[in-house]
């Protein structure tokens, strides 16, 4: 594992890292903020999970976790959005397939099953990665995103509450399988098989996930994506049926941006410190 950057940040070090993942078979990079690097105790670790045409530093740079992630002891981890430089075809030609678009599942359709399996590298690979080299409690784990993300973030807690202890999301793309984004991405992954679908869209896992913590969603109420991508009431109807804990805050003039991501992460990076104890 290769250190790229370090810098100082609200008596923490922010880092940034390069590997070679088993998972993509390729490098890969992530961001790290270390809240007190000094103290060598196991800390919970809080992943952020970008959304399409992202890297790492969207997050890094733009959402303002740190100063919160420094006040609650925790780690922030910011992963890339896909695995890149490939080289597959077609995989730089969209903003929303291919590279940054990576959608956080396991691709199983040709050519893209052999790399694009991000929902192992978050899931798996990363967790233990962080575990290992930087000290985070693998019993103490949590996951937010935005919009691709936010989708990416309530999978993974979804599908492997073993992992996370915590969610919460920023304007996800709730219901895939229904929005022009998860459907051109799935028909790519996955092929037209929409039963294999169902296994990555946050509506249809609420059914049978095991996931017991709340799960906090913000949503912009001017958000230019919000009726035909995002979806929040069809997620908040799925959560209800399943007797799970949903809690969506619907907030009044805020769009689709990092502004608004940045008006609401300090009280999510509370959320997850609560749940995180």
């Amino acid at each position: 594992m290769e250190r790229l950057q370090e810098m100082h940040a609200f008596g923490g070090r922010q880092q940034v890292y390069r590997h070679q993942s088993e998972v993509t078979k390729c490098e890969m990079e992530f961001a790290i903020f270390d809240p007190d690097p000094a103290n060598t105790e196991p800390k919970p670790a809080l992943l952020y999970l970008s959304g399409l045409t992202c890297t790492w530093a969207n997050a890094a740079e733009k959402a303002g976790a740190q100063r919160y992630a420094s006040e609650h002891g925790l780690v922030l981890v910011m992963p890339d959005t896909s695995p890149r430089g490939l080289q597959l075809p077609g995989e730089d030609d969209d903003y929303d397939f291919g590279s940054g678009a990576g959608f956080y599942i396991n691709a199983t359709r040709s050519p893209w099953d052999q790399n694009y399996k991000m929902f192992d590298y978050v899931t798996e690979e990363l967790p233990a990665l962080i575990t290992q080299a930087h000290g985070c409690d693998p019993q103490r784990l949590g996951v937010t995103g935005h919009s691709m993300g936010g989708h990416g973030a309530l999978i993974s807690a979804l599908k492997r509450p073993d992992v996370f202890r915590s969610c919460s999301a920023f304007a996800p793309i709730s219901n895939p399988i229904n929005c022009p984004w998860g459907q051109k991405a799935f028909t790519g992954y996955l092929g037209p098989d929409q039963a294999l679908w169902q296994e990555w869209d946050a509506c249809e896992l609420a059914t049978s996930s095991k996931f017991s913590g709340p799960i906090l969603v913000d949503q912009g109420e001017a958000d230019n994506f919000l009726e035909e991508q995002l979806k929040p009431d069809a997620l908040a109807t799925a959560f209800n049926k399943a007797g799970l804990n949903l809690i969506v805050r619907k907030q009044p003039d805020y769009d689709h941006s990092y502004y608004f991501i940045s008006s609401f992460i300090g009280e999510h990076v509370a959320h997850h410190a609560r749940e995180l104890r």
